[in-house]
C-alpha cells in the first residue's frame, strides 16, 4: 500500500510539474521569439532551411542599432511613459472616488449607474475618434501628447470605476462606521481604512490603465502627426514597416523592450492583480 501511495504521489507530482512546465513554455515563448529574433542576422532569419529557434550565424546588434539610431525609439518610449503616468494619475483621481460613491450608494440607482458607466467602456474607439478629434482640435491640442492625456481617460475611467465599485462593495461598511465612531470623518475613514484594504484593486487599475496606453493605436495615430510626438505603438510599425518590407529584427527588439517592464510588473504583483479582478465576484 505504501509503495502504491508513493507511485500515485509521484504520478500526481509529475503531472503537476508537466502542466506547469507546459504553461510556462507557452507563456514565455513570445518573449523567447522576440529575443532571439532581435539578435539574429537577417540572412539567418530569412533562410527557410535554418531552424528559427536557434542561431545558425553569430548574433548581431545591428537590429538594435537601427532601432535606436535610425528611429526615435528612445523618444517614443519617453512619450509613452509620460502619457501612461499622467493617464494613470487622472484615472485614479476620477475612478477611486466615483467607484466608492457608487459602491456606497444604496438601492437600484447605484448598480444601474455603475452598469451605465461600464457600458460606455464597451463603445468601440473607432466610433469615437471622429467626434473626439473635433474636441481635440477645438481645444488646440492636435499634434500634442496632451491630446492623448485628454482622450485616454475616456476609456480607462469607466472600466476602472466599475472595477473599483465591485471591489469597494466587498469591503464591509461596518469598518467605516466603526472608524467614524472613533472620531474619523467619512473622508478620514476612507483614507485610513478603505484605501489600505483596496491596494489590490488600485494596483489593478494602475496596471490596466498603463497597459491600455502602451497598446492603443487608433487615437495616437489620429491625433498626432509629428514623429517626435509618437508613442511606441505608432512609431514602431510606422518606421519599421516599409510597404511589404518588415524589419523583423528591429520590430521584435522594439516590442521586447516595451513589453518586458509590463511583464515584470505583472509577475511581481500577479496575486494582487488577480484579487483586484475577482474580489467583487466572491463577495
Amino acid at each position: 500500500m505504501a509503495t502504491l501511495y508513493r507511485v500515485k504521489r509521484w504520478l500526481a507530482d509529475g503531472a503537476h510539474f508537466g502542466i506547469v512546465a507546459a504553461f510556462t513554455i507557452f507563456a514565455a515563448f513570445p518573449f523567447y521569439w522576440m529575443l532571439i529574433t532581435t539578435f539574429k542576422r537577417t540572412t539567418d532569419l530569412m533562410n527557410r532551411t535554418h531552424n528559427p529557434f536557434l542561431f545558425h550565424e553569430p548574433p548581431t546588434l545591428e537590429h538594435l542599432r537601427v532601432l535606436f539610431y535610425d528611429t526615435l525609439y528612445g523618444r517614443w518610449l519617453a512619450n509613452t511613459a509620460l502619457v501612461g503616468v499622467l493617464v494613470v494619475v487622472i484615472t485614479l483621481v476620477l475612478a477611486v472616488p466615483a467607484g466608492y460613491a457608487l459602491a456606497r450608494l444604496t438601492g437600484r440607482w447605484g448598480e444601474q449607474l455603475g452598469i451605465g458607466i461600464f457600458l460606455t467602456y464597451l463603445v468601440p474607439p473607432t466610433l469615437l475618434f471622429i467626434p473626439l478629434s473635433r474636441v481635440v482640435v477645438g481645444l488646440g491640442l492636435q499634434d500634442s501628447l496632451w491630446s492623448l492625456v485628454l482622450v485616454y481617460p475616456s476609456f480607462t475611467v469607466p472600466f476602472s470605476t466599475w472595477l473599483l465599485m465591485g471591489f469597494f462593495k466587498a469591503i464591509p461598511s461596518d469598518l467605516e462606521d466603526a472608524a467614524m465612531i472613533d472620531g474619523y470623518s467619512r473622508l478620514g475613514a476612507f483614507a485610513k481604512i478603505v484605501m489600505p484594504i483596496s491596494i489590490a484593486g488600485i494596483l489593478t487599475v494602475v496596471i490596466f490603465s498603463f497597459t491600455l496606453v502602451m497598446q492603443e493605436f487608433v487615437y495616437a495615430l489620429t491625433f498626432i502627426s509629428p514623429v517626435s510626438q509618437y508613442t511606441v505603438s505608432v512609431g514602431v510599425p510606422t518606421f519599421l514597416v516599409h510597404g511589404d518590407v518588415y524589419f523583423w529584427g528591429s520590430l521584435m527588439a522594439g516590442c521586447f523592450i516595451a513589453s518586458v517592464p509590463i511583464a515584470v510588473v505583472y509577475n511581481f504583483f500577479v496575486d494582487r492583480f488577480i484579487a483586484g479582478f475577482t474580489v467583487g465576484a466572491v463577495k
